[in-house]
Parts: structure tokens; C-alpha cells; sequence
């Protein structure tokens, strides 16, 4: 029976080969983590799927905030599932609310058709979801592949008993994927609790900038960034593979 499934949400380039390198079966591609992630640049894009040699998704997300969108961020999210497709990404992590927080239906539809034969997850927009459970039943209608979710809080670990309920509920009708604060110190406890088949992580640290020169009074502009660490990504990999840790449903 194969071994649990651990996705890499990779901000950049350089965060998805170290993904890659240190074991992960799939790339989440996003910038802007520190807000949720929003979709990357068409740069980013194209360099990313000619280095990978495993699945890449892409976070169609135009904004960071709420999940509600207007006809105008509608079409950018189409155009950007369009680049996806021609550009060979192999699938795409969707999500859309109303006003009073359902899944909107018909924008989610419109991005499912244009998305065509690549795989779709519907994102961290279910935790945000007015009642989870029908938001899920609604990501199953609209012909969803997975669905990412903490269990409507902070960290999956804080939501693990959420997330069974929603493995129970989806009946292989769609797959439950666990994410939101995972390290190696704690998802095999998520995968036990929840028997979830795939985990998503950032498995991110700070690298530390190589200028020798910075300007001490430019406050805010941090010379630092967050990326995905090699060996954080391989210790994930252990904690999943480690005999005792719930196999795939």
C-alpha cells in the first residue's frame, strides 16, 4: 500500500526545488505565504514546471482577504488557469465564497471548466465556509479532486477531530487533505487522529540575505526572506514514512 502523500505549498522557485529535493510528492506553487498565498508570477510559473519533476499545482488566488470576488478578479482567475493549462502545470487549487459564505457555485463552475483535464483542489476557502460540511458536498458537485482544510482552525492539529469528520463525510468521494501549521514534530499525531491521506506544509525557514551592504534606515523592507528548507521538507518525509503512520485511504 503506497505511503501517505506530502504536498509543499513553495512560494518560489528556489522553495519548490528544495521541496523537491527533499522529498515531496507534490508542489503547491503560491507567493505571498505570509498572507495565504496568492497566485505566482507567469515567470515563476514557467521556470517552476520546467525544473520539476513532480506534480505541480498552482494557487489561483489574485488577492490575499476574503474569498469573495468580483467579475473583474473572476476574469483574472480564468486567465491565469489558461497560463496554467499551457504551460503544462498539472493542476490547480481553486476556491470561491459568497457573501454569506457558501461556496459560490457559479464562479467555481466557470474556473472547473476552463482548469479542463488538470486536477483541482479547493482550498483553505472551506475553513472560511459559513458550515464546512456542505461546502465539502459542494466541492464534490463540482467535480473537485481534494480538498484542503485545517478543520476550520488554526493548525490541523488544533482542527484534527474536524478533519476525521470530513474523511468520514467524504466517502472516497473526494480526497481530505490536512494542512495549516504541520512540522515532523507533529503530523503523524494528525495523520493517527484524523486518517487523512495527504498533508500539506510550507516547511519553511528563514535564509538569510548574502549583501554585505544594507541600508539601516530602510525600516520594513526586510533583507531576509522565507523560503522552503531541504531538511525540514526531508524530516516531514521521515515523520510520514515512519511504519505506524495511517497509510492512504
Amino acid at each position: 500500500m503506497s505511503m501517505p502523500l506530502l504536498e509543499i505549498a513553495a512560494n518560489s522557485l528556489g522553495s519548490a526545488l528544495a521541496a523537491q529535493d527533499g522529498g515531496a510528492d507534490r508542489i503547491e506553487l503560491c507567493e505571498n505565504l505570509g498572507e495565504g498565498g496568492c497566485t505566482p508570477s507567469y515567470g515563476t510559473l514557467a521556470r517552476t514546471r520546467d525544473c520539476m519533476r513532480i506534480p505541480l499545482y498552482v494557487l489561483i488566488r489574485p488577492r490575499p482577504g476574503d474569498f469573495y470576488y468580483d467579475e473583474f478578479e473572476r476574469d483574472v482567475m480564468l486567465r491565469d488557469i489558461e497560463v496554467c493549462a499551457r504551460l503544462g502545470c498539472d493542476g490547480v487549487v481553486i476556491g470561491a465564497l459568497d457573501t454569506d459564505g457558501h461556496v459560490d457555485m457559479a464562479t467555481c463552475r466557470e474556473l472547473v471548466v476552463v482548469a479542463g483535464f488538470m486536477g483541482i483542489t479547493f482550498h483553505r476557502a472551506i475553513d472560511a465556509a459559513r458550515d464546512p460540511a456542505q461546502a465539502l458536498e459542494a466541492a464534490i458537485t463540482l467535480g473537485c479532486h481534494r480538498v484542503l482544510t485545517s478543520g476550520a482552525s488554526t493548525t490541523a492539529l488544533e482542527g484534527a477531530d474536524a478533519i476525521a469528520s470530513m474523511v468520514q463525510q467524504a466517502e472516497h468521494r473526494i480526497r481530505v487533505m490536512a494542512g495549516a501549521g504541520l512540522n515532523a514534530g507533529n503530523v503523524r499525531e494528525v495523520a493517527a487522529r484524523t486518517q487523512a491521506r495527504e498533508f500539506h506544509a510550507s516547511a519553511k525557514a528563514v535564509r538569510v540575505s548574502a549583501m554585505r551592504h544594507r541600508n539601516a534606515q530602510l525600516a520594513g523592507l526586510d533583507s531576509n526572506w522565507q523560503q522552503t528548507d531541504r531538511d525540514a521538507v526531508r524530516a516531514l518525509r521521515r515523520a510520514l514514512d515512519t511504519p505506524g503512520t495511517p497509510p492512504p485511504q
